[in-house]
């Protein structure tokens, strides 16, 4: 039987989200409304227990909260300068902000919306990651070339993990205590244990990776390579690709080619899909990750940045930079 991939995409600008329920892909809805997500909306993460999608505004300094089912802003949470990395624990319901120019990461209670903590991890404070199961986050700092080891019950840095190159993107393997940095500056990825707080080893992936996603299904790893992304995110000729890694082994298995300045990456387990923003064609490459192939190109706002999937609805948030908006991608049906 063919397998076909139906996505919709729905830009969020306006007041009212119709509800949606849905269990399984084929169910989801696509009438949404569209509302603002700020200026300057980058780093985007989702909670689908409570149903909240946060926001990073790198132009306003705040974290926008918006609700997934009615499609509104709930609040505005000042934080950090120039936040650019975002990251929730859902067991505890905690945010994390990675702000690059304060070089702090603010810790947001997510039921009071209230920033209880600011932790002072360093300049260059970019991405940033969280293992509910250790209650630990991870901060990336590409200007000391570290990762910071942040304690979730005391929020204050415990150690301080060097790794190769510029570290940008992370992310965290639950279950397994397992973390992968991305280094735009030698094209790798470090695997870091969090249990000896050392790297492990370092994977050689395409050029310019920049932000990392895993698939804790498949114990797979999805770096972007931001090949013909320049610095300053302007666009150069080339287009990019997505680096696939076997989590087991720490070999990349396959190189799938996607748009022009490949940035955001995400993976939704429950669908066997893969999101990766292209910053330079204003799209959204949607990859099959059992045949490691393109599925669909997406149409999406100006300057694609963050993206991040809800486990529970498979929607895909991804934030239109240049537009101040956030666009919201459903699955579809695979027949």
């Amino acid at each position: 039987m063919k397998r076909s991939l139906a996505l919709s995409a729905v830009v969020l600008a306006g007041a009212a989200l119709a509800a949606q329920t849905a269990a399984s892909p084929s169910a989801l809805a696509s009438d949404a409304v569209t509302i603002p997500a700020g200026q300057g909306p980058l780093a985007v993460a989702a909670d689908d227990r409570t149903g909240a999608v946060y926001v990073t505004n790198e132009h306003l300094n705040t974290v926008s909260v918006i609700s997934e089912r009615a499609g509104t802003i709930l609040g505005t949470i000042p934080v950090g300068a120039q936040p650019v990395g975002i990251a929730v624990d859902q067991e505890r319901d905690m945010i994390y902000v990675a702000s690059l120019a304060g070089g702090t990461v603010s810790v947001i209670n997510g039921s009071t919306r209230a920033v209880t903590a600011t932790v002072a991890a360093g300049p260059g404070t970019s991405g940033v990651a969280v293992d509910p199961a250790t209650n630990t986050i991870y901060a990336t700092s590409y200007v000391t070339g570290t990762v910071l080891v942040i304690s979730g019950a005391t929020d204050t840095v415990v150690a301080s993990i060097p790794v190769a190159g510029v570290p940008s993107g992370i992310a965290v393997l639950p279950g397994t205590d397992t973390i992968y940095v991305t280094s735009i500056a030698d094209n790798s990825v470090s695997v870091i244990s969090g249990r000896s707080g050392t790297v492990v080893a370092t994977i050689p992936v395409g050029s310019q990776p920049t932000n990392v996603a895993v698939d804790p299904a498949t114990d797979t790893v999805y770096a972007a390579d931001s090949t013909g992304l320049n610095p300053g995110l302007t666009c150069g000729a080339a287009t990019g690709s997505v680096s696939v890694i076997d989590g087991r082994t720490s070999a990349v298995v396959a190189t799938v080619p996607v748009g022009h300045g490949p940035f955001g990456v995400a993976a939704d387990p429950g669908t066997g899909l893969v999101y990766v923003t292209n910053v330079c064609d204003n799209t959204v490459s949607v990859i099959s990750e059992r045949t490691r192939a393109v599925l669909a190109t997406i149409p999406v706002g100006g300057q694609p940045r963050g993206v991040a999937v809800d486990a529970r609805t498979h929607q895909a948030y991804v934030s239109d930079f240049a537009d101040g908006t956030l666009t919201v991608l459903s699955s579809g049906s695979l027949t």
